[in-house]
């Protein structure tokens, strides 16, 4: 059986401990014989409603496939965790190998961050090239007009 967990954990905690928190849920798990076949930290964002004066937290999503006794260890060790202030666990049907529609978006939006800075330098450095070639026409202008001000003295 494979389930799916998502967990929001208090936005005030810092990153490198909702690692930490997340490893030693998914440790426990293990232990009793469930797998993890899936992980993703979906990162910082708003909620739709106020938890706990809280109208941020960090969401995880955990897909385990074990026995319904692995799950239930996970739901309790949630149940006991302070710094994690919702939690929803529902039964899949079948298992996708592909990244979830949260994570694929967050994926698309960061790629085209980066297709954007590269235009960005790639246009700067052909406006630099275009510069430095606008110069040297404006000194080769400058270079003829003092040699036809030459002649026309002499």
């Amino acid at each position: 059986m494979y389930y799916e967990t998502i967990f929001i954990v208090n936005p005030d905690i810092s990153q490198e401990n909702t690692e930490a928190l997340t490893d030693s849920l998914i440790s426990k798990v293990e232990k009793v014989g469930g797998r993890i076949v899936k992980r993703e930290n979906w990162g910082s964002r708003p909620l739709a409603y106020s938890i706990a004066n809280r109208k941020r937290g960090n969401y995880i999503l955990l897909v385990t496939d074990g026995s319904p006794e692995a799950i239930k260890t996970l739901e309790h060790a949630i149940s006991l965790e302070e710094r994690i202030i919702r939690s929803l666990t529902t039964r899949l049907s079948e298992l996708s190998d592909k990244p979830s529609p949260l994570l694929r978006r967050a994926q698309a939006a960061a790629k085209r961050e980066e297709e954007a800075a590269e235009a960005k330098a790639a246009a700067e450095a052909a406006a630099a090239e275009a510069g430095e070639e606008g110069e040297a026409a404006v000194a080769d202008s400058k270079a003829g007009d003092d040699a036809s001000g030459a002649e026309a003295g002499a």
